[in-house]
């Protein structure tokens, strides 16, 4: 098999593993937050197959509700175009709606206009960013394995977005420090799971995250969240609360200058130095009342661990070692003790936890 071949195959298959199918229902909930945003907006929609995106079937349908000036979508040459018998996968395409189509009902991408792309659909192309750079807002799901590349691309070219990505892709070097400088956040519905419709051939082996409806396969997805620099009401609400802090409660980390607080239920009202809090905190951050700080990471943002574990090895619940060493800790936050689970010895019988991912955080009312 030559080169380009294999490597041809292997970018249809990630093609394929990206096709997630946003439901209209999650669309609509997210959507009804932001609809001062969109008045006279041209909107892009740049990873959206027109005739099964409901991301193109949403703003089609309430152009006129929500006063758009333009809505354009494209989508890659890779994907099927079901609807059009001109059209084949061999083909990328794009369309282009002014809202001059009369009538009750969603203007289909066929009475809209279906027109070619001269390469291939990426939204990194040139002739892609050309449709960027004439935009004002970019709503879509990118492929989840190219968020890194996408939402860097949204910030150069200064655009506002609304866009689905893995919770994870908070901790990203091209995500966190704009989250952290107010640049970025989370939109409004990013709890619970959401279901992705995909292909019929896509493998899920957990029969729990699998459901067939009207012939249809769907996917469940926890941690999925909406990441935004558009305005919200929510971002204004302060978070309530309620416990106060206690040195006994409240574990100061080993390696950083922060207390743990393990659920954002527990973070103390009267505390005013520096907390770590999980990651899912950031739902419910408001800028004028916490200051982020940094995120616990090996490199880090902001607040630096200071100390390391080279000399410590993960040891199981039993006692017997697991062949890992302590550097993978380096840069988690870390706990003396042991409660549960593994943990980490030295040869001194120093015992310490690695904990997840923390977001340092500063109350800024006290």
């Amino acid at each position: 098999m030559s080169k380009a071949l294999s490597k041809n195959l292997h970018v249809a298959k990630v093609n394929k593993k990206d096709e997630f199918y946003t439901q209209l229902t999650d669309i609509e909930k997210e959507l009804k937050h932001y609809k001062p945003h969109f008045k006279n907006k041209i909107v892009l929609c740049n990873c959206d197959d027109p005739s099964i995106s409901n991301f193109f079937k949403f703003f089609a349908l309430n152009f006129n509700e929500l006063g758009l000036k333009k809505l354009i979508t494209t989508c890659y040459k890779n994907q099927n175009h079901d609807l059009f018998s001109k059209h084949t996968n061999e083909k990328a395409i794009y369309i282009e709606y002014d809202g001059s189509i009369n009538g009750d009902t969603q203007p289909t991408a066929k009475e809209i206009g279906i027109k070619e792309l001269k390469g291939d659909g990426d939204f990194r192309s040139e002739e892609c960013i050309d449709l960027i750079k004439k935009s004002d807002i970019v709503v879509t799901n990118p492929p989840f394995s190219l968020f890194r590349e996408y939402i860097d691309q949204l910030i150069r070219f200064d655009k506002k977005f609304l866009i689905l990505g893995h919770q994870g892709a908070i901790g990203y070097k091209e995500t966190f420090p704009h989250i952290q400088n107010k640049k970025v956040w989370l939109g409004v519905n990013n709890g619970g799971t959401k279901w992705f419709k995909v292909n019929k051939d896509y493998d899920i082996a957990t029969e729990s995250r699998k459901k067939i409806v009207d012939g249809e396969k769907y996917f469940s997805m926890g941690n999925v969240v909406w990441y935004t620099n558009l305005k919200i009401k929510k971002r204004e609400e302060d978070l309530i609360l309620f416990k106060k802090y206690s040195k006994s409660e409240y574990i100061t980390y080993d390696n950083y200058d922060a207390i743990e607080v393990p659920r954002v239920a527990e973070i103390p009202f009267d505390y005013n130095g520096v907390m770590g809090v999980p990651i899912t905190f950031l739902d419910k951050h408001n800028p004028d009342q916490f200051e982020i700080i940094g995120l616990s990471q090996k490199h880090g943002f902001g607040l630096l661990s200071h100390k390391t574990y080279e000399d410590f090895w993960e040891v199981r619940p039993d006692g017997t070692k697991t062949g890992s060493s302590g550097k993978k800790t380096n840069g988690n936050p870390v706990v003396k003790g042991v409660e549960k689970g593994n943990y980490f010895i030295n040869s001194n019988g120093d015992k310490v936890r690695s904990l997840y991912t923390r977001i340092f955080i500063k109350n800024l009312r006290i």
